[in-house]
């Protein structure tokens, strides 16, 4: 549950559909609660004018002619009978029906409610003539007549006598209230358009968010690319202009420096030409010899700082390469230079990539595994839609501290890492953003068996 609730458009789905759920529910009872109370006033006013009715044909008929009159509310459902003795107290129960009866039959008539009394049974009348016996409904009707509890209405006659009246109560199975229950399908398609109603609102609602986050990560790799549209809600809008006025400013920024870069590098190159054409004509052999070798080291520095320079901002055209002719290509070449480099594993990829920047890239690996660890064991794996290089050297390795900031441009570890060896502190940098501009990843780990190991990943698509 913590992974679903863990996208945005999941969260969204959720809330809404619990808060309609809940909305509905309450809404639904709300009705219910209104439907019951029309319902039991109906029921009031019904009960109460076939009582009035009763009262009244009772109190104007002979006492030897009430039997038939009893007899009649009887057939209509009405069970009535009349009783002898005082009016019972504490009645309780549905004082709605009790000030109808007041209403119809005046303030000082004397009537009481019990509500919640077991009915009692009754013989089914005679059937008619030429019938064997009564319907089956009409058995079942008096039945649940017998079976749920009554309200009982004690009404006092003009001549001192009581009628009670018993009446079945309205939670029976035949009752006002009850109605059959929704069918379980249309439960289900409630549930379904509920669903459905919020899953469309999630994905409405996170599709700009996430076409954002997709145009902020591929800005990584391409500061080149288009840039968002600008559409949408007001709040949608704003976000997209200001990350493309981001964009722009990003891209600015970084075409400045390498220009900056480029240029210096550049005009550095004439001078120091000039500086070891001069050199040459030292006559002290051993000072020319240290002046040349500063002089190279200079050379080298500003070879690389171009290098960088290109690394950050290529124009090289994409093309779609064979990464298994690619890495064995740089590693034979490596080999033929006498370096102690070993291949193993298979890509069966290819990649849209610059060639030759990405074989910069694995040059500076392999340079550096062997420049500090005198060999280089690289090994190919494919993990899903992506490559997994690794080169692992034979050298002291790093300190856990210092694994990040190798990457940094110009840093060396006086240790091993030191001008002595010829590095610049640039290699590691060019292959980094080298692969960060296709896409990959590349890191650095202390291997458990010793040695250092470089692991680049690269997206690649199927043979």
């Amino acid at each position: 549950m913590k992974n679903f609730l863990g996208s945005i458009a999941n969260r969204v789905f959720a809330i809404l559909l619990v808060g309609i759920l809940l909305a509905t529910g309450v809404t639904a009872w709300l009705a219910e609660r209104e439907r019951e109370a029309a319902i039991e006033e109906m029921r009031a006013s019904h009960g109460a004018e076939r009582i009035e009715q009763l009262v009244l044909a009772l109190d104007q008929t002979e006492p030897a002619s009430r039997p038939a009159i009893l007899q009649a509310g009887a057939n209509f459902g009405m069970l009535a009978s009349l009783v002898d003795g005082p009016m019972p107290t504490g009645g309780s129960g549905d004082n709605a029906l009790v000030e109808l009866l007041k209403v119809r039959l005046g303030a000082q008539r004397q009537i009481a409610l019990q509500q919640g009394a077991p009915c009692q049974s009754r013989p089914l009348p005679p059937p008619q003539l030429g019938a064997v016996d009564h319907p089956p409904f009409e058995r079942l009707l008096f039945q649940m007549h017998r079976d749920h509890d009554c309200r009982v209405v004690l009404v006092g006659l003009s001549e001192g006598q009581l009628l009670r009246v018993q009446l079945r109560s309205s939670g029976g199975p035949f009752g006002l209230r009850s109605r059959p229950p929704l069918p379980t399908a249309y439960h289900g398609l409630f549930l379904l358009l509920i669903g459905l109603l919020a899953y469309f609102v999630a994905r409405m609602t996170a599709r700009p968010i996430r076409q954002l986050a997709d145009a902020a990560g591929a800005l990584g790799s391409d500061l080149d690319r288009p840039p968002l549209p600008e559409t949408g809600p007001t709040e949608i809008r704003q976000a997209a202009s200001a990350f493309n006025a981001m964009q722009q400013r990003i891209r600015r920024q970084v075409a400045h420096r390498t220009h900056m870069l480029a240029a210096i590098t550049h005009d550095l190159q004439t001078p120091l030409t000039r500086l070891r054409l001069r050199l040459e004509k030292v006559s002290d052999a051993e000072l020319r010899t240290k002046l040349i070798d500063d002089l190279a080291l200079m050379q080298s520095m500003v070879r690389e700082g171009l290098d960088l320079a290109r690394s950050m901002d290529s124009q090289e055209r994409l093309q779609r390469l064979d990464l298994d002719s690619l890495i064995d290509s740089v590693c034979a070449d490596a080999a033929d230079a006498g370096q102690d480099v070993t291949l193993a594993g298979h890509a069966g990829a290819f990649i849209f990539a610059q060639p030759t920047a990405l074989r910069r890239c694995l040059t500076n690996l392999l340079d550096n595994a062997i420049k500090y660890g005198k060999q280089a064991r690289v090994t190919m794996t494919r993990e899903h839609d992506r490559l997994v290089l690794r080169v692992h050297d034979a050298g002291p390795g790093l300190p856990e501290d210092q694994l990040e900031a190798v990457f940094d441009p110009f840093f060396r570890l006086e240790t091993s890492r030191s001008r002595d060896t010829g590095g610049t502190g640039l290699g590691l940098t060019i292959a980094r953003n080298v692969a960060e501009s296709h896409g990959g990843t590349l890191v650095l780990r202390n291997h458990p068996d010793g040695g250092l190991e470089a692991i680049l990943r690269l997206p690649v698509i199927a043979v």
